[in-house]
């Protein structure tokens, strides 16, 4: 393989001479570029190369030339890096970090995140986004359609909330195991427990998906022509076409939770209509195993604050220098992740694409199976909870051998403002310290 020398934090490394790769960038996503630095010389030959070829697959089969696609999500590549970066912000944050969630994660089938990272004006990760395009469907709505959408928010309100309630006693344990803060007599993470567990938050997600897509479906199907035409005119992909459009919606009337849920409806309604059945199943490479502070450490320093746009290289710039740092042995412990969870993950798409096909049936007036979101969504639960065993178990052995100098190292390259959220969060928005409760049921038995 022809390759470049170039600089590291651990000295000279080989870099795969391959072409550039064109295209737009997804959110905290260069990871999939062809011009990455190598891994500070911890990947061997061959693996080294399974990466690039994967890189090469990556780019097939995309509209319009667009680099964003379900075979690029999943590739060596763009999970090692967001894998790495998660590693880095689990081992220089804390519980308050490891909380935060966009609550666009949850009961993600409606193909916005697709929409985020095809824009054509690459304005999909600035804050305005979401807003833009919710004021502009709701503003396509009458009161009647809209009241609707309130409705749903307030009957969603304590699942919503319990969902995010029930990711804290896992996240606790994650971080306890780094810690090494076991139960007396524990040997470690036991990993079944933890995929019953997230099987069951993920029972949950489903519910909230399906009563989502009923809900939306029947206010799109109520639509006269004029709204239908309206709707045309906004176009998925181009936030150019979206004009700015006051605020439609009497804030005054809902609390925050509410209206943050009618808003995520509005423009998730957007998506789900003109989109597609693979943008309903595409997702991010931050999308599994969000419990290691990833969004803390990028997303959070976004929160209430109007036109920011948050990083397109944090993830995979920071990921690649946090492999550099390691030393041979820790990084085998990283670099092994997406091969490990490579069965998983191709069994994600195909349960996402079940799940997305069956809520589909709401646009066209069929009713969806809802024994059959929730069945998938449990399996869906069991293959993030394993993904998830796997990275917190490695990092753990990472992080419990790492020297005073890599420390040093790794807190150098979090960038942090004084006065940004430092959780713990309830999704986004910071809360007082929770009562997680206990979290021994997470771990196995005796040694």
């Amino acid at each position: 393989m022809a390759a470049t020398c170039v600089e590291s934090p651990n000295g000279l490394v080989a870099r795969p001479s391959q072409p550039r790769g064109g295209g737009n960038r997804p959110e905290g996503r260069n990871e999939d570029r062809d011009d990455s630095p190598g891994y500070g010389g911890g990947l061997q030959r061959e693996e080294m190369q399974r990466n690039a070829g994967q890189d090469r697959r990556s780019d097939g089969g995309n509209r319009g030339g667009s680099k964003y696609s379900l075979e690029q999500a999943i590739s060596n590549r763009a999970q090692l890096n967001t894998i790495a970066f998660d590693g880095l912000a689990f081992l220089t944050g804390d519980f308050g970090y490891d909380t935060f969630l966009p609550p666009g994660k949850v009961s993600d089938y409606f193909g916005f995140q697709y929409m985020r990272d095809i824009d054509a004006r690459e304005g999909g990760h600035n804050t305005n986004f979401l807003t833009r395009i919710a004021h502009n469907m709701l503003a396509i709505m009458n009161d009647s359609q809209k009241a609707q959408l309130i409705a749903l928010a307030k009957d969603q309100e304590s699942d919503i909330h319990r969902f995010a309630e029930m990711r804290l006693p896992l996240i606790k344990a994650f971080r306890l195991n780094l810690e090494g803060k076991l139960p007396a007599g524990s040997s470690g993470l036991d990993k079944q427990a933890v995929m019953r567990y997230s099987a069951d938050l993920y029972a949950l997600d489903g519910k909230l998906s399906y009563e989502r897509a009923r809900g939306m479906a029947r206010v799109y199907r109520s639509f006269t022509d004029a709204q239908k035409a309206a709707l045309a005119r906004l176009k998925f992909g181009d936030s150019g076409t979206w004009p700015e459009v006051a605020e439609p919606l009497d804030r005054r009337s809902l609390s925050h939770e509410n209206h943050v849920a009618v808003m995520t409806y509005a423009s998730e309604m957007f998506s789900w209509v003109a989109g597609s059945l693979e943008a309903d199943t595409y997702f991010c490479p931050e999308r599994h195993g969000m419990y290691f502070g990833g969004f803390g450490m990028k997303t959070a320093p976004a929160m209430g604050k109007r036109d920011y746009s948050i990083s397109t290289t944090l993830t995979g710039n920071s990921g690649e220098n946090f492999i550099a740092t390691l030393n041979e042995s820790q990084r085998r412990h990283i670099t092994a992740l997406p091969d490990l969870q490579r069965q998983d993950l191709n069994e994600i798409v195909r349960v996402r694409r079940e799940i997305s096909a069956e809520l589909r049936r709401f646009l066209k007036g069929e009713t969806a199976d809802q024994n059959k979101v929730l069945a998938l969504s449990r399996r869906y639960g069991e293959l993030d909870g394993n993904l998830s065993y796997l990275y917190a178990t490695a990092f753990a052995k990472v992080g419990q051998t790492l020297t005073p100098q890599q420390k040093q190292t790794l807190s150098s390259m979090r960038v942090s403002n004084p006065n940004d959220p430092k959780g713990p969060f309830l999704y986004s928005a910071p809360i007082s310290t929770p009562n997680v409760g206990n979290t021994d049921m997470f771990f196995g038995g005796r040694r």
